[in-house]
């Protein structure tokens, strides 16, 4: 008596399909891992970038201040200000932290250059004085685009990190959004001069 091949052919491939699915399934796996750690290298990277944009004006204050110093005597308080802003962003060390810390060195800045146009005309005037704001300025400018697209790369990891079936790799993985930043009311408003302090 034969015996039936059918037992056999059924159980290969039950065992076929088996492994079909689990090779489905660690392969989308491995996609949406190596996804969420290329999202999460983006929003690093691009923070990267807002951190060398924000020193590079960070190092430029000191270029103005020590440019008008002389001519500015009596502003000393401008000055510490502008030294205490400053070391506060060299000594954050959180992307929150340290873009707090930005909005206060722009603050402080701002109201030196106020202050030159202001009361100081001819310093004002001054062609290196001029190129050093308008470098202040453009950095500012430079620091809004790269803090934009912080944003946007950490909602990106966020929204990621959030969706099933992403979610699931991600908490496999011990990955959780990111606190996104959010600017203060203090950094939009004009900065009050007063030198009379």
């Amino acid at each position: 008596m034969k015996k039936s091949k059918k037992p056999l052919i059924a159980g290969l491939i039950f065992v076929v399909v088996i492994l079909g699915i689990i090779i489905t399934f660690s392969i989308q796996y491995i996609n949406m891992s190596n996804n969420l750690n290329n999202t999460k290298i983006a929003v690093d990277t691009q923070w990267a970038q807002v951190e060398n944009v924000m020193q590079r004006r960070a190092d430029l204050t000191p270029n103005l201040t020590r440019t008008v110093k002389g001519s500015m005597k009596h502003e000393e308080k401008v000055f510490g200000d502008i030294a205490n802003a400053r070391k506060m962003f060299n000594n954050a060390k959180t992307p929150n932290g340290k873009l707090k810390a930005n909005e206060e060195l722009n603050n402080k800045t701002n109201v030196l250059i106020n202050a030159i146009h202001e009361n100081y005309p001819t310093l004002a005037s001054n062609q290196n004085v001029k190129n050093l704001m308008t470098e202040l300025s453009g950095s500012e400018n430079r620091i809004a685009v790269e803090r934009k697209r912080y944003i946007e790369d950490v909602s990106y990891y966020n929204q990621k990190v959030a969706n099933f079936p992403t979610s699931m790799v991600a908490s496999m993985k011990g990955m959780h959004p990111i606190t996104n930043f959010k600017a203060s009311s203090e950094g939009e408003k004009t900065p009050v001069v007063d030198l009379e302090d």
